[in-house]
């Protein structure tokens, strides 16, 4: 009887201390998985949405958990302050102008919080700090858009569907141009014309080109203008001559001008004759006058010429005249 007393007080004695030894183990997993044994540091971010984060949900950093969600309370007029429980390990890798957002583990998988690590610019976090929020879509602003692009791509579809409709039954210019043979027509001889102005304006535009070409050419008109010192002199000699010329053809033009002028006014002979009626009638009077004494000179001659005491000097005259044609 007391052997068998014994027997069950270590068997008891066994499954008991087998039982707290799984109870220890189990804690300290569980510590390890929610880094409870492990040294940590404390972070704070504000958020103005948490989109369903719950103490103890994780927290990343480089893909990497490196810590959990300690504490959620409200924070101002309707903001939320968590509290970040970090690893120490990892405190020399995140500097103060790292940021945090909210993600989720996998598409419908528990949320997150994510850190990024900053530049190196910035010192390390200290306890207590606190990290700016990343202005990032979170999954549900990921539905929403998804959401409102299927609305999109939905009425597009819709609208395709009208349209091809449309054009099946030949409403629309689109759908007449397929439709129409006579409008089809039209297009294609349109569509030709452009097609022969197109090849037009690659002929001309290499006719153009070819120009070019030659007169940039070493023998070339400009070439030779350009490169030939003989010939640019000749060319500015020209130039030269032709300004010359262009001057004096002024010159000309403004005399002409001033002698035209002095024919309009009266202070001079030709202007006087000119414009003068006075000086004009009396200039023909003389030449009147001329024309009548001449007309009685010659008279007077003949008379002279029928005197008697005359007519032997002008007969004599007029034989020597005579002899001086005679002789060769």
């Amino acid at each position: 009887m007391p052997l068998t007393d014994n027997r069950r007080k270590i068997t008891v004695g066994l499954f008991i201390t087998l039982g707290l030894l799984i109870f220890i183990l189990a804690i300290f997993t569980l510590g390890s998985q929610k880094k409870t044994f492990v040294k940590s540091f404390t972070l704070n971010v504000i958020f103005h949405n948490i989109q369903g984060l719950k103490k103890g949900n994780n927290v990343w950093f480089s893909g990497v958990k490196i810590g959990t969600i300690k504490k959620i309370e409200f924070f101002g007029s309707s903001q939320v302050r968590i509290f970040l429980s970090i690893e120490e390990d990892v405190q020399k890798y995140i500097h103060k102008d790292a940021g945090a957002s909210i993600s989720a583990d996998g598409l419908i998988g528990n949320k997150i919080v994510v850190i990024t690590g900053g530049s190196l610019k910035f010192p390390f976090v200290e306890d207590g700090d606190q990290l700016k929020v990343d202005a990032s879509l979170s999954t549900d602003d990921v539905m929403k858009t998804l959401q409102v692009n299927n609305k999109n791509l939905l009425e597009i579809t819709t609208d395709f569907k009208l349209l091809a409709k449309n054009l099946v039954n030949g409403k629309g210019a689109a759908g007449a141009l397929l439709s129409d043979e006579q409008i089809a027509s039209d297009f294609k001889a349109m569509v030709a014309n452009l097609n022969k102005t197109a090849q037009a304006s690659n002929k001309t535009a290499q006719e153009l080109s070819k120009f070019s070409t030659t007169l940039n050419t070493k023998n070339g008109l400009m070439g030779k203008i350009m490169t030939d010192t003989v010939v640019f002199g000749k060319f500015q000699q020209s130039a030269a001559s032709l300004q010359r010329s262009a001057q004096s053809a002024e010159t000309m033009a403004a005399n002409l001008n001033a002698a035209s002028a002095k024919l309009k006014s009266s202070d001079n002979a030709a202007g006087l004759f000119l414009n003068d009626p006075k000086t004009a009638m009396q200039i023909k009077a003389i030449m009147t006058n001329l024309e009548l004494g001449s007309k009685k000179l010659d008279e007077n001659l003949e008379a002279l010429q029928s005197n008697f005491l005359l007519r032997g000097f002008f007969k004599k005259r007029a034989r020597e005249e005579a002899k001086k044609v005679e002789q060769p």
